[in-house]
């Protein structure tokens, strides 16, 4: 058989390049999306956020309760789901150990309303608000006490509210910067993150102690709380990095940047947040080590063993990536 020739020969796929205005739309539509969706993801939770089945509970004698449940129902539907307690100290108890956001105590003397500041300024003046709604319609008198408040030196909690950037910054550039310096000792690299998340962890509690005044006390479980939020968002980080090269850790960068930061509601508390929103938040490290902290600073640890769970299984997926990155190294490396 005779053989082919070049002209008998399958002609070759040959592959066009856009012209330059098809390149420019859409180079133009695609970047007009990605500002689009980040709007979408920092304005919108700030946006939606309010009181939305707020947990608040309720005491006082039945038919009181009653009336105050109908009150809310009327005054601000779907702003709260109450639970009734049977005794003043057993509301008191639950507001402390944060099963509830607040509470109203409704007695002879009239509307009696537990609030939090420390854990969320927004949340304890919405209630505080609807309190004294409450006792005008009543004819009567409302007291507000605030159970957990503020440092007199941060009243609005800017110190604590304002974590969610350096938590993410303190999680992104210790990933990069220790594995560059350590580029052939990926164990140096982790010694490395581990050291910065520790230091990192009491330079904030100094700060927030010493500078801002937005604690008082609490030094070292504030410490401990920012160090494991720090690990929880570099370890996992950098195990991205070892598996799939840069593209695995520029997407889990990009995910604690632009929707980890934004559903954190370390500034309101994530309960402020629309209800998926806010779930999506505390489910991410940033959102979890806000909680914790918050937690640590003013709770003495009461509702921040979720928050405490999720940074630890953050920290150990981390582990896993790394050690599956450095076993497939060790295996692709020639042998010596």
């Amino acid at each position: 058989m005779a053989a082919l020739t070049p002209l008998d020969a399958a002609p070759a796929t040959v592959r066009r390049t856009p012209s330059k205005p098809v390149l420019l739309v859409g180079l133009t539509a695609g970047l007009g999306v990605i500002l689009v969706a980040l709007l979408m993801l920092f304005i919108m939770p700030s946006l939606k956020s309010g009181a939305h089945n707020l947990p608040i509970g309720l005491a006082g004698p039945s038919s009181a309760v009653t009336q105050v449940e109908e009150g809310l129902d009327a005054g601000a539907p779907g702003a709260y789901t109450t639970r009734a307690f049977a005794s003043e100290a057993a509301l008191r108890d639950a507001v402390l150990d944060r099963d509830v956001v607040g509470g109203i105590l409704v007695d002879e003397g009239g509307v009696h309303a537990l609030v939090v500041g420390a854990g969320s300024t927004a949340i304890s003046a919405t209630i505080s608000g609807t309190a004294q709604s409450l006792a005008e319609k009543a004819g009567t008198s409302a007291e507000i006490e605030d159970v957990v408040p503020l440092p007199e030196s941060d009243p609005t909690g800017v110190g604590i509210g304002g974590l969610a950037f350096p938590l993410v910054f303190g999680g992104i550039v210790p990933a990069v910067a220790f594995r560059k310096v350590f580029s052939r000792s990926l164990g140096w690299a982790v010694g490395g993150i581990l050291a910065f998340a520790a230091v990192g962890g009491i330079v904030v509690a100094a700060v927030l102690m010493f500078l801002f005044g937005s604690i008082t006390t609490a030094f070292w479980p504030v410490a401990a709380a920012m160090a494991l939020g720090v690990a929880g968002l570099a370890l996992p980080l950098a195990g991205l990095q070892e598996v799939f090269g840069g593209k695995g850790f520029t997407i889990g960068a990009m995910i604690m940047m632009f929707v980890g930061n934004p559903l954190a509601g370390i500034a309101t508390g994530a309960a402020w947040l629309p209800a998926g929103l806010g779930a999506i938040g505390q489910i991410l490290p940033p959102g979890a080590a806000g909680t914790l902290v918050r937690s640590a600073a003013y709770f003495g640890g009461a509702g921040g063993l979720a928050a405490g769970l999720t940074l630890a299984a953050w920290v150990a997926a981390g582990a896993l990536l790394l050690a599956v990155g450095a076993r497939r190294t060790h295996l692709l490396s020639p042998s010596r």
